[in-house]
């Protein structure tokens, strides 16, 4: 009887996905199904938000984030948050729209954990080309209801140029204040970051401060004495604080194509943050078809993004012929490099520029893909290269980027 049941609301879900139109006998059966289960009829509407459900029905909301019920329960929870984010429509989005679809795919994130992020991000992508952005954003009244996230930069990265006035002002206070909320997120994770490594080359100060005690007492420990009770110390051990003085120098090169934009948002951020870190030297490049240097604005990842130009093809050789006389002193030096490495004909001349410079000494990171979803393409001839080279492509949250970088400064 619960498999029934259970198999009569996801044929009502997959009717009401694919055909917006009502079948009578699944809706009539569906809304018997939820009323004996004690839930409201308003769980079946997908006019209803998820929000307006829990303000009606607060005990719901604990329901929509575990999904530990009987499994008749979850799928009824589990069809109103899967017909609410992916039962779309068809023609123009409006901001409020947006705002709504927001909310309610939050709760299917909630209830279904993060593994739908990527399909949730392209579906995002999909609503936001289908709003008017442009009339949007000339209006401040629409314009507040819209909520930064990386589909809406996109959009906005791409279209600036066909911008001005209250619009363009608009969109630049909507992008500044999403680079904002993902610095804030990941400064946290960068500050954990030493501020100097130890340099083991300088011997330590034999001063008090310096004495490392639960070593002197370990290495002294066969001085020990039963008859006086007493350890004899023949030798003391001292903490070595030097730090290093001279900067690492961080070399970060964005391809800036189409494929690549939420990437470069996230390094472009990440860039900025190392940059304000005591004794590390950041220059970044980012390239299409040409190259640019945009070391000077590195610690306004804002004014970085505005003068990068998305889409089109790219030249990695080029990018390439500018960063190598960045490096000054390849051992003390990393360069992190973010592209999905489709080079055609420039696959072999970037690969030989990216070994020489490996084989420098130059700590060298090769990014497939740095955002929440995971998701990435990166040519499978230049994977395997990196990983016969030794280092592998990252791929997948930002954090593994991070904790790379982490472990070069204090190495």
């Amino acid at each position: 009887m619960s498999e029934t049941r259970r198999q009569i609301l996801y044929w009502r879900l997959l009717g009401r996905i694919f055909d917006s139109e009502e079948q009578r006998s699944l809706e009539t059966a569906s809304v018997a199904i939820v009323e004996d289960l004690g839930l409201p009829p308003a769980l079946l509407d997908p006019g209803v938000s998820v929000d307006n459900l829990v303000q009606r029905h607060p005990e719901l909301a604990d329901k929509l984030r575990n999904l530990d019920g009987d499994e008749v329960t979850n799928a009824a929870l589990v069809s109103k948050l899967l017909l609410n984010v992916f039962a779309t429509g068809n023609g123009t989005v409006t901001a409020t729209q947006l705002a709504n679809w927001k909310q309610d795919a939050g709760w299917l994130q909630q209830g279904l954990g993060e593994g739908a992020a990527g399909d949730l991000a392209q579906l995002e992508g999909d609503l936001v080309k289908r709003m008017h952005l442009r009339e949007v954003l000339a209006d401040p009244n629409l314009a507040k209801k819209l909520t930064p996230s990386m589909s809406l930069i996109e959009q906005l990265l791409r279209d600036k140029s066909n911008l001005s006035g209250v619009a363009l002002a608009n969109a630049k206070s909507l992008i500044r204040r999403y680079i904002d909320e993902v610095a804030q997120v990941l400064r946290t994770q960068v500050e954990k970051s030493s501020a100097g490594t130890i340099d083991r080359s300088v011997p330590p100060k034999r001063i008090y401060r310096n004495l490392d005690l639960e070593r002197t007492i370990w290495k002294n420990l066969t001085n020990w004495s039963p008859e006086d009770e007493r350890l004899y110390v023949d030798k003391l051990f001292y903490k070595q604080t030097a730090k290093r003085t001279t900067p690492a120098r961080m070399i970060v090169v964005v391809d800036q194509s189409g494929s690549m934009v939420d990437s470069m948002v996230n390094c472009t951020i990440l860039a900025s943050i190392f940059a304000g870190l005591p004794r590390v030297d950041v220059h970044l490049i980012a390239y299409d078809t040409r190259a640019i240097d945009l070391t000077p604005w590195i610690s306004d990842p804002f004014e970085v993004l505005l003068r990068t130009k998305l889409g089109g093809g790219n030249d990695g050789p080029v990018a390439m012929a500018m960063a190598r006389p960045k490096i000054t002193d390849p051992r003390n030096t990393v360069m992190v490099w973010i592209s999905d490495f489709y080079e055609f004909d420039r696959s072999q001349p970037l690969y030989d520029g990216i070994e020489s410079v490996y084989r420098s000494g130059v700590k060298f990171i090769p990014v497939g893909s740095v955002n929440s979803s995971g998701q990435q393409s990166v040519d499978p001839w230049f994977r395997q290269k990196f990983k016969a080279l030794g280092t592998p492509v990252i791929s997948g949250h930002i954090n593994k980027l991070v904790n790379e970088l982490k472990t070069f400064l204090n190495t």
